[in-house]
Protein backbone atom coordinates (compact mmCIF):
# COMPACT_ATOMS: atom_id res chain seq x y z
CA UNK A 1 0.00 0.00 0.00
CA UNK A 2 0.89 3.46 -0.71
CA UNK A 3 0.16 5.23 2.22
CA UNK A 4 1.64 8.38 1.53
CA UNK A 5 -0.52 9.22 -1.97
CA UNK A 6 -3.47 8.63 -0.30
CA UNK A 7 -2.70 10.07 3.24
CA UNK A 8 -4.24 13.65 4.29
CA UNK A 9 -2.29 16.12 3.42
CA UNK A 10 -2.22 17.59 7.34
CA UNK A 11 -1.79 13.98 8.17
CA UNK A 12 0.72 13.45 5.65
CA UNK A 13 2.93 16.65 7.62
CA UNK A 14 2.62 14.37 11.14
CA UNK A 15 3.80 11.13 10.12
CA UNK A 16 7.18 12.15 9.63
CA UNK A 17 7.39 12.84 13.06
CA UNK A 18 6.21 9.88 14.22
CA UNK A 19 7.99 7.19 15.99
CA UNK A 20 8.43 3.84 14.16
CA UNK A 21 6.18 1.63 16.46
CA UNK A 22 8.41 -1.40 17.26
CA UNK A 23 6.44 -4.16 19.67
CA UNK A 24 9.99 -6.44 19.76
CA UNK A 25 10.77 -4.69 23.08
CA UNK A 26 7.31 -4.00 24.53
CA UNK A 27 8.78 -2.14 27.86
CA UNK A 28 10.27 0.33 25.81
CA UNK A 29 7.40 0.45 23.19
CA UNK A 30 4.79 1.63 26.64
CA UNK A 31 7.54 4.39 27.34
CA UNK A 32 7.41 5.73 23.16
CA UNK A 33 3.64 5.85 23.19
CA UNK A 34 3.47 7.97 26.12
CA UNK A 35 5.98 10.00 24.90
CA UNK A 36 4.34 10.10 21.61
CA UNK A 37 0.67 10.74 23.14
CA UNK A 38 2.33 13.21 25.27
CA UNK A 39 3.62 15.64 22.65
CA UNK A 40 0.22 15.21 20.85
CA UNK A 41 -1.30 16.66 23.71
CA UNK A 42 1.36 18.86 24.83
CA UNK A 43 -0.56 22.33 26.63
CA UNK A 44 -3.60 20.63 27.20
CA UNK A 45 -4.01 20.47 31.20
CA UNK A 46 -6.87 19.28 32.86
CA UNK A 47 -9.95 20.95 32.13
CA UNK A 48 -11.77 23.22 35.11
CA UNK A 49 -15.26 22.48 34.55
CA UNK A 50 -14.49 18.53 34.68
CA UNK A 51 -13.40 16.75 38.12
CA UNK A 52 -11.62 14.04 37.60
CA UNK A 53 -11.53 11.13 41.31
CA UNK A 54 -9.77 7.98 40.84
CA UNK A 55 -11.35 4.53 42.77
CA UNK A 56 -10.24 1.31 43.54
CA UNK A 57 -12.90 -1.50 42.68
CA UNK A 58 -13.15 -5.00 44.01
CA UNK A 59 -11.51 -7.24 41.13
CA UNK A 60 -13.53 -10.13 39.38
CA UNK A 61 -13.76 -13.37 41.29
CA UNK A 62 -11.05 -12.33 43.60
CA UNK A 63 -8.77 -11.12 41.00
CA UNK A 64 -6.46 -7.46 41.77
CA UNK A 65 -8.40 -4.68 42.50
CA UNK A 66 -8.80 -2.40 39.08
CA UNK A 67 -8.50 1.01 38.76
CA UNK A 68 -10.94 3.19 37.64
CA UNK A 69 -11.36 7.19 36.95
CA UNK A 70 -13.95 9.16 37.19
CA UNK A 71 -14.73 12.14 35.20
CA UNK A 72 -17.94 14.43 35.73
CA UNK A 73 -19.23 18.12 35.21
CA UNK A 74 -17.84 20.51 37.87
CA UNK A 75 -21.00 21.92 37.49
CA UNK A 76 -23.41 18.57 37.72
CA UNK A 77 -26.92 18.69 39.21
CA UNK A 78 -28.80 15.46 38.95
CA UNK A 79 -27.59 12.18 37.06
CA UNK A 80 -26.22 12.21 33.68
CA UNK A 81 -25.61 9.60 31.46
CA UNK A 82 -21.91 7.92 31.30
CA UNK A 83 -19.25 6.51 29.40
CA UNK A 84 -17.57 3.95 30.35
CA UNK A 85 -14.52 3.89 28.58
CA UNK A 86 -11.62 1.55 27.67
CA UNK A 87 -8.29 3.06 26.55
CA UNK A 88 -6.56 1.58 23.58
CA UNK A 89 -2.77 0.07 23.26
CA UNK A 90 -2.66 -2.78 20.64
CA UNK A 91 -3.91 -4.76 23.97
CA UNK A 92 0.12 -4.38 25.58
CA UNK A 93 0.30 -0.61 25.77
CA UNK A 94 -1.25 2.41 27.14
CA UNK A 95 -3.22 3.51 30.98
CA UNK A 96 -5.83 5.66 31.77
CA UNK A 97 -3.91 8.82 31.92
CA UNK A 98 -3.12 9.47 28.00
CA UNK A 99 -6.99 9.55 27.66
CA UNK A 100 -7.23 12.34 30.21
CA UNK A 101 -7.22 15.50 27.32
CA UNK A 102 -10.00 13.01 25.49
CA UNK A 103 -12.80 11.92 28.61
CA UNK A 104 -12.22 15.76 29.40
CA UNK A 105 -13.55 16.72 26.16
CA UNK A 106 -16.42 14.19 25.88
CA UNK A 107 -17.51 15.37 29.64
CA UNK A 108 -17.88 18.90 28.65
CA UNK A 109 -18.81 18.85 25.02
CA UNK A 110 -21.75 15.78 25.55
CA UNK A 111 -22.76 16.60 28.69
CA UNK A 112 -22.12 13.43 30.33
CA UNK A 113 -19.60 11.55 32.62
CA UNK A 114 -17.35 9.45 31.98
CA UNK A 115 -15.21 6.33 34.15
CA UNK A 116 -12.30 5.07 32.39
CA UNK A 117 -10.97 1.68 33.54
CA UNK A 118 -6.91 0.85 34.02
CA UNK A 119 -6.70 -2.87 33.31
CA UNK A 120 -4.27 -5.48 33.47
CA UNK A 121 -1.79 -5.58 30.19
CA UNK A 122 -0.68 -8.82 28.35
CA UNK A 123 1.90 -10.73 27.89
CA UNK A 124 2.48 -10.54 31.90
CA UNK A 125 -1.65 -10.39 32.21
CA UNK A 126 -3.07 -12.18 28.81
CA UNK A 127 -7.11 -12.35 28.71
CA UNK A 128 -9.45 -13.48 30.23
CA UNK A 129 -7.51 -10.73 32.78
CA UNK A 130 -8.22 -7.41 31.10
CA UNK A 131 -12.04 -8.46 30.51
CA UNK A 132 -12.25 -9.17 33.75
CA UNK A 133 -11.09 -6.08 35.02
CA UNK A 134 -13.27 -4.05 32.39
CA UNK A 135 -16.14 -6.53 33.18
CA UNK A 136 -15.36 -5.61 37.01
CA UNK A 137 -15.27 -1.82 36.36
CA UNK A 138 -18.62 -1.92 34.43
CA UNK A 139 -20.57 -3.51 37.27
CA UNK A 140 -18.52 -1.25 40.22
CA UNK A 141 -20.10 1.71 38.13
CA UNK A 142 -23.47 0.59 37.40
CA UNK A 143 -23.87 -0.85 40.87
CA UNK A 144 -22.83 2.59 42.16
CA UNK A 145 -24.50 4.50 39.78
CA UNK A 146 -26.55 6.45 42.47
CA UNK A 147 -23.50 8.01 44.10
CA UNK A 148 -21.56 8.88 41.11
CA UNK A 149 -24.49 10.81 39.77
CA UNK A 150 -24.99 9.01 36.77
CA UNK A 151 -28.46 7.34 34.98
CA UNK A 152 -28.03 3.51 35.29
CA UNK A 153 -30.15 3.12 32.36
CA UNK A 154 -27.66 5.51 30.05
CA UNK A 155 -24.42 3.50 30.33
CA UNK A 156 -22.37 3.51 26.69
CA UNK A 157 -19.22 1.17 26.69
CA UNK A 158 -16.28 2.76 24.52
CA UNK A 159 -13.25 2.25 23.27
CA UNK A 160 -10.62 3.29 21.14
CA UNK A 161 -8.24 0.52 19.01
CA UNK A 162 -7.58 -2.31 21.01
CA UNK A 163 -9.85 -0.44 23.41
CA UNK A 164 -12.41 -0.56 21.28
CA UNK A 165 -12.32 -4.42 20.41
CA UNK A 166 -12.71 -4.69 24.30
CA UNK A 167 -15.83 -2.68 24.18
CA UNK A 168 -17.51 -4.99 21.85
CA UNK A 169 -16.09 -7.81 23.64
CA UNK A 170 -17.42 -6.37 26.37
CA UNK A 171 -20.92 -5.35 25.20
CA UNK A 172 -21.05 -9.12 23.52
CA UNK A 173 -20.09 -10.33 27.69
CA UNK A 174 -22.92 -8.19 29.24
CA UNK A 175 -25.48 -9.05 26.82
CA UNK A 176 -24.73 -12.70 27.63
CA UNK A 177 -24.88 -12.27 31.57
CA UNK A 178 -27.55 -10.17 31.67
CA UNK A 179 -26.27 -8.35 34.80
CA UNK A 180 -26.11 -4.47 33.51
CA UNK A 181 -27.32 -2.80 30.50
CA UNK A 182 -25.67 -1.20 28.18
CA UNK A 183 -27.10 1.23 26.12
CA UNK A 184 -24.70 1.94 23.10
CA UNK A 185 -21.01 0.78 21.99
CA UNK A 186 -18.27 3.50 20.78
CA UNK A 187 -16.50 1.15 19.04
CA UNK A 188 -13.56 3.68 17.62
CA UNK A 189 -11.61 2.16 14.74
CA UNK A 190 -11.90 -1.32 16.62
CA UNK A 191 -9.30 -4.29 16.71
CA UNK A 192 -11.41 -6.75 16.20
CA UNK A 193 -10.15 -9.93 14.85
CA UNK A 194 -7.19 -12.01 15.42
CA UNK A 195 -7.00 -13.93 12.26
CA UNK A 196 -5.10 -11.08 10.03
CA UNK A 197 -6.16 -12.55 6.76
CA UNK A 198 -8.06 -9.24 5.63
CA UNK A 199 -6.40 -7.37 2.89
CA UNK A 200 -5.34 -4.09 5.06
CA UNK A 201 -3.74 -6.54 7.34
CA UNK A 202 -1.82 -7.95 4.62
CA UNK A 203 -1.25 -4.43 3.30
CA UNK A 204 0.01 -2.31 6.16
CA UNK A 205 3.50 -2.44 6.89
CA UNK A 206 4.39 1.33 7.19
CA UNK A 207 6.23 1.42 10.75
CA UNK A 208 5.39 4.81 11.89
CA UNK A 209 1.59 3.62 12.23
CA UNK A 210 -0.47 0.82 13.72
CA UNK A 211 1.17 -2.19 11.37
CA UNK A 212 0.97 -6.04 10.44
CA UNK A 213 4.01 -6.91 12.68
CA UNK A 214 2.60 -4.60 15.49
CA UNK A 215 -0.81 -6.19 15.60
CA UNK A 216 0.37 -9.95 15.36
CA UNK A 217 2.76 -9.01 18.22
CA UNK A 218 -0.53 -7.64 20.18
CA UNK A 219 -2.71 -10.62 19.56
CA UNK A 220 -0.04 -13.06 20.52
CA UNK A 221 0.16 -11.38 23.64
CA UNK A 222 -3.33 -11.38 24.59
CA UNK A 223 -4.92 -14.90 23.86
CA UNK A 224 -1.52 -16.46 23.36
CA UNK A 225 -1.65 -20.25 21.63
CA UNK A 226 -5.61 -19.56 20.90
CA UNK A 227 -4.16 -16.74 18.20
CA UNK A 228 -5.53 -17.60 14.59
CA UNK A 229 -7.56 -20.72 16.44
CA UNK A 230 -11.08 -21.58 16.73
CA UNK A 231 -10.15 -21.75 20.47
CA UNK A 232 -10.07 -17.79 20.20
CA UNK A 233 -13.00 -16.04 22.87
CA UNK A 234 -14.93 -14.01 21.12
CA UNK A 235 -15.17 -11.54 23.78
CA UNK A 236 -11.43 -11.34 22.70
CA UNK A 237 -11.90 -11.27 19.65
CA UNK A 238 -15.51 -10.14 18.77
CA UNK A 239 -15.05 -10.60 14.99
CA UNK A 240 -15.17 -14.57 15.59
CA UNK A 241 -19.09 -13.86 17.41
CA UNK A 242 -21.42 -15.97 15.52
CA UNK A 243 -25.02 -14.04 17.27
CA UNK A 244 -24.58 -10.12 17.31
CA UNK A 245 -28.43 -10.23 18.00
CA UNK A 246 -29.47 -8.47 20.75
CA UNK A 247 -26.48 -6.30 21.44
CA UNK A 248 -27.00 -1.95 21.40
CA UNK A 249 -26.77 0.58 19.24
CA UNK A 250 -23.35 0.87 17.80
CA UNK A 251 -21.08 3.84 15.90
CA UNK A 252 -17.87 2.60 14.22
CA UNK A 253 -15.28 5.39 12.65
CA UNK A 254 -12.56 4.49 11.30
CA UNK A 255 -9.57 5.99 8.52
CA UNK A 256 -9.53 4.22 5.05
CA UNK A 257 -5.94 3.61 5.41
CA UNK A 258 -6.04 2.17 9.12
CA UNK A 259 -5.16 -1.85 9.48
CA UNK A 260 -8.42 -2.45 10.67
CA UNK A 261 -10.67 -0.91 8.02
CA UNK A 262 -11.73 -4.18 6.47
CA UNK A 263 -12.84 -5.58 9.85
CA UNK A 264 -14.35 -3.36 11.29
CA UNK A 265 -16.39 -2.62 7.95
CA UNK A 266 -17.70 -6.45 7.80
CA UNK A 267 -18.42 -6.11 11.81
CA UNK A 268 -20.62 -2.68 11.24
CA UNK A 269 -22.58 -5.43 8.61
CA UNK A 270 -22.76 -8.05 10.34
CA UNK A 271 -24.19 -5.80 13.25
CA UNK A 272 -26.84 -4.30 11.01
CA UNK A 273 -27.58 -7.50 9.45
CA UNK A 274 -28.26 -8.69 13.54
CA UNK A 275 -30.76 -5.68 13.44
CA UNK A 276 -28.41 -4.12 15.70
CA UNK A 277 -28.69 -0.12 14.91
CA UNK A 278 -25.09 0.69 13.55
CA UNK A 279 -23.61 3.99 11.86
CA UNK A 280 -20.49 2.94 10.42
CA UNK A 281 -18.00 6.69 9.41
CA UNK A 282 -15.33 6.06 7.03
CA UNK A 283 -12.94 8.81 6.41
CA UNK A 284 -10.94 8.82 3.67
CA UNK A 285 -7.33 9.48 4.21
CA UNK A 286 -6.76 8.73 7.72
CA UNK A 287 -4.23 6.40 9.68
CA UNK A 288 -4.78 4.86 13.05
CA UNK A 289 -5.17 7.70 15.78
CA UNK A 290 -5.37 10.02 13.21
CA UNK A 291 -7.62 11.77 15.87
CA UNK A 292 -5.08 12.04 17.90
CA UNK A 293 -1.61 12.45 16.24
CA UNK A 294 -3.05 15.50 14.18
CA UNK A 295 -5.92 16.39 16.62
CA UNK A 296 -6.00 19.86 14.61
CA UNK A 297 -6.74 18.76 11.06
CA UNK A 298 -9.91 19.32 9.56
CA UNK A 299 -10.13 15.37 8.99
CA UNK A 300 -9.77 15.00 12.96
CA UNK A 301 -12.10 17.98 13.75
CA UNK A 302 -14.84 16.34 11.37
CA UNK A 303 -13.81 13.05 13.18
CA UNK A 304 -14.05 14.44 16.67
CA UNK A 305 -17.40 16.24 16.14
CA UNK A 306 -19.29 13.48 14.43
CA UNK A 307 -18.38 11.45 17.06
CA UNK A 308 -19.78 13.88 19.98
CA UNK A 309 -22.77 13.88 18.09
CA UNK A 310 -23.26 10.40 17.87
CA UNK A 311 -22.69 10.37 21.45
CA UNK A 312 -25.07 12.92 22.09
CA UNK A 313 -27.80 11.08 20.35
CA UNK A 314 -27.25 8.04 21.86
CA UNK A 315 -27.65 10.09 25.38
CA UNK A 316 -30.96 11.71 24.51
Amino acid sequence: MDLMQRLDPELAAVLPQLPAMDLTDIPAARATLMDMLAAANEGAGPSQNVIREDHMVPGLNGSPEVRVRHYRPARQSGVVPCLYWIHGGGHVLGQIEQDDPMMDHIVEAVGCAAVSVEWRRPPEHPFPAPMDDCYAGLTWTHKNAAELGVDPQRIAVGGASSGGGSAAGLALLARDRGEVPVCFQLLVYPMLDDRNVTPASVALTEPRVWNRECNLIGWRAYVGDAVGTEACSPYAAPARATDLRGLPPAYLPVGDLDLFIDEDIEYAQRLQQADVPTELHVYPGGIHGFDLLASGSKLAQRFIRDRDEALQRAFQ
